[in-house]
């Protein structure tokens, strides 16, 4: 699976999710509200969910083996970090 776009927007208000990305796959796929979140043991993500009738939440899409999980997880962070880098030199 080729992850050929990732977009960040950060969120400006203080607290653990930290961004919302959006990727698009093979240029043919996209997914919204993959949120960045700052964790105990550093920055996850976390898939588009809904809560559900029962009050939890579930995935609305999410890949399904942990290599996949680790690719996107590592790919979003990365973009995340570059585009944190870019504010940061912005506002200097």
């Amino acid at each position: 699976m080729n992850i050929t776009d990732v977009r960040i927007r950060k969120l400006t208000k203080e607290g653990k999710i930290k961004a919302v990305a959006s990727i698009t796959l093979e240029d043919e796929f996209v997914v919204h509200d993959i949120k960045v979140i700052d964790g105990e043991k550093g920055l996850f993500i976390a898939m588009p969910s809904k809560k559900s009738s029962d009050g939890e939440y579930r995935d609305i899409a999410h890949p399904i083996n942990s290599d996949t999980r680790t690719h996107l997880q590592q790919t979003i962070i990365e973009a995340y970090k570059k585009a944190m880098e870019e504010l940061d030199a912005e506002e200097e």
